[in-house]
Formats: structure tokens, sequence, C-alpha cells
């Protein structure tokens, strides 16, 4: 009768210190190091969203010249915009969006539908606002803001949306 063995063999032991085995300690270390990554990763990525952000708000944050041709680089896209969005029966359409930033109270009084939200805005979105208020009011057009973004429950985006359709009484 054989004996059985209560050492492993030299072959086993080779294939037990084997990369393809991890001891419990091992797999630990490596789950940890793999979150250390993936949380790099991440934060990596969002140091990149919000220096973007950064950039878009202080590019925003400068107002463009809107010289007559500029005007028009601007309205002919909207046109052809506001034609697609009625010939699919929407009465409105977003037509801006932009980081709270860009409000002297980071859009309270967008969110409160305070009257006095357009004194708030800055930069680009107020040229919007008085591009709309000078142009596309008196064409029947209404102009709505409102936050479109809760990141962490906290506002986030504004939205401008254009509006042309019934209004509820």
């Amino acid at each position: 009768m054989e004996t059985l063995k209560t050492k492993p063999d030299e072959k086993a032991q080779q294939e037990l210190a084997d990369e393809t085995f991890m001891s419990a300690a091992d797999l630990r270390t490596y789950m940890t190091e793999m979150q250390m990554a993936k949380a790099t990763k991440s934060v990596d990525g969002m140091d990149r969203a919000e220096k973007a952000r950064q950039d878009l708000i202080k590019r925003m944050a400068e107002p463009i010249d809107l010289t007559p041709e500029r005007l028009k680089e601007i309205l002919q896209p909207l046109k052809s915009k506001l034609r697609a969005a009625a010939e699919r029966g929407q009465t409105e359409l977003m037509v801006m969006r932009f980081p709270n930033a860009l409000c002297t109270d980071h859009g309270r009084a967008i969110n409160n539908s305070d009257p006095t939200w357009p004194d708030t805005l800055t930069g680009r979105p107020r040229q919007a606002f008085e591009l709309w208020r000078d142009q596309l009011k008196n064409a029947g057009f209404r102009l709505s803001a409102m936050i479109i973004e809760w990141p962490g429950g906290l506002p986030g985006d504004v939205g401008f949306f254009l509006k042309w359709g019934e209004t509820k009484r």
C-alpha cells in the first residue's frame, strides 16, 4: 500500500508559487491596488472635467462682439433648429446650456422663478438674454430659464428654452 505524502512535492510547490495562484493576502493586496488604480483614474477624469468646466466658464464669461455678421452666424442655425423643432411638433427648444457660475447667485433666482433672474446673468448668457429681448421677444418667442442638472443635489447647469406654443392659462 502506498503512503500518502504529507508534504507537497517540488512540482506542486512550484505550481502553488506560480502567479496563477494567489493567497488570500495576495488577492486582497491585488484588489486594493486595482481599487486605487480605478480611483486614481476617476480622480484624473474628474480633474480633467473640472478643468474643462473652468475653461468653459472663462470663455463664456467673456462677451462676444456681436457684429452684424456674427449675429447672422448665430441666427441662421437658430432659425434652422427652430424650424426643425416645429416640424417635429415641438413648441420649445433648448437654445443654450451654461454653468450656473455664470449667474451672480449661482442660479438661485432661476431656481426660485424670481422675476429678476435676468439681472443675475453675466457674459454670454447675458448677451443671449439681451438677444432674445431685443430680437425675438417682439416676434412672439418666450424665453425661460431653468436648472437642468443637479449634481449632488445642488443646482448645476442652466438651460435657456425658447418657446413659441400656446401659453397655458
